[in-house]
């Protein structure tokens, strides 16, 4: 199911703290980044506080330009994004700013949390999600219910860490602040935990008057059959490999990527590749990488299409190529037509023989625009 896209955004002291201890919040931006903040607000179709910011500083949530909320409606948005909560408890209080100001809000609780938020009289949709939170079915119902496809979470600390340890985040906006907080009880923007092992990418850094903005997007796949965020940004990538294929009428274009669990990059490659008119996209990539790389059984293939399961022009499918390098997952968006081959079925051989295989359907269309002509 498609999640929206998650953005992280949150400022920080030169020691890691989002706050102090004091009656009053601490102001860690600029004023020209709250503008900016508040031109990422005018972007976004919902923002996420939990249920701890809305106790602690009482947010509004608003976007306050004039003029950005007008090319919101004249965009045919609404003025201001759908705002969303998120208790486990259900203890929210009723006449706090958030569900007095601006437009629609939503809260997404436990069922127990549910009977509580409802009792209190809330200026908000209540929705349950079962006996305790579940990010991802959060995320699914924003995107599939109230049509959000891009989210700005502001935190706390808590939320950015959940999200960030479950592979959901596909972005981290940090803006980190000339100041020292110094104070062991005040609030940290990550907690302990698992964390996805490897680096994050540096996007751009951007000083702002006193302030630095650093923007970072997670590269290591996901584990297992879930996807996380990062999954997106390599199938996405496989697919535009895909459309640099000379066209061809027998054979499908296909763009592949091989990436370490840490978020390396291993090699990357497309269907004929270096004017061999015969050679497939993972084929290509693996061929670029010793075979006895310890990173191979910890890697994750990302194609464009499902990998082949049967070829006349070569000995081995791809799909058993991707079986004696050792890789255990696949991450593709379209299942092989019958085209040229009938009932090909490469996932299926590939998860008869341990690899998890994850489908993200959301590409299929992407993985299919180069190959239209050969579609029917």
């Amino acid at each position: 199911m498609p999640y929206p896209y998650v953005l992280l955004s949150a400022a920080v002291s030169l020691d890691g703290y989002l706050d102090d201890t004091g009656p009053e919040r601490l102001l860690l931006s600029s004023p020209a980044d709250f503008d900016r903040v508040d031109e990422v607000r005018a972007s976004v179709d919902a923002i996420l506080v939990g249920a701890g910011t809305i106790r602690a500083d009482n947010p509004r949530l608003l976007v306050n330009s004039p003029e950005r909320r007008a090319a919101r409606v004249a965009a045919g948005q609404s003025e201001y994004p759908l705002k969303v909560t998120v208790s486990g408890s259900g203890d929210l209080d009723p006449t706090a700013k958030f569900w007095h100001t601006g437009g629609d809000k939503v809260v997404y609780t436990t069922d127990k949390g549910a009977e509580r938020s409802r009792a209190a009289g809330l200026a908000a949709d209540v929705v349950p999600l079962g006996p305790d939170l579940d990010w991802r079915r959060l995320l699914e119902h924003l995107h599939e219910v109230r049509g959000v496809r891009r989210l700005m979470v502001e935190g706390g600390g808590t939320i950015h860490t959940q999200l960030l340890q479950q592979g959901l985040a596909d972005e981290l906006q940090l803006v980190l602040a000339p100041l020292f907080v110094g104070d062991p009880d005040a609030p940290r923007l990550f907690g302990p935990g698992g964390y996805q092992e490897g680096r994050l990418r540096l996007l751009e850094t951007r000083r702002i008057e006193d302030v630095v903005l650093m923007r970072y997007e997670p590269t290591a796949p996901g584990t297992g059959a879930l996807p996380a965020a990062a999954d997106h940004h390599w199938l996405s990538l496989a697919c535009d490999l895909a459309a640099l294929c000379p066209p061809s009428r027998t054979a499908f274009s296909v763009g592949a990527v091989i990436v370490a669990a840490d978020g390396t990059e291993l090699a990357r490659g497309h269907s004929r590749e270096d004017d061999d008119p015969v050679v497939h996209a993972e084929e290509a990539a693996l061929a670029k990488l010793d075979p006895t790389d310890p990173r191979l059984p910890g890697a994750t293939v990302y194609s464009s299409l499902e990998p082949c399961a049967h070829r006349a022009s070569r000995p081995k499918p791809c799909a058993r190529l991707i079986l004696d390098a050792g890789v255990r997952r696949v991450v593709t968006s379209w299942r092989e037509p019958d085209t040229f081959v009938t009932a090909a079925d490469g996932s299926g051989l590939l998860a008869a023989e341990g690899v998890g295989v994850v489908v993200l359907p959301e590409y299929e269309e992407r993985a299919k625009a180069p190959n239209r002509h050969l579609l029917g």
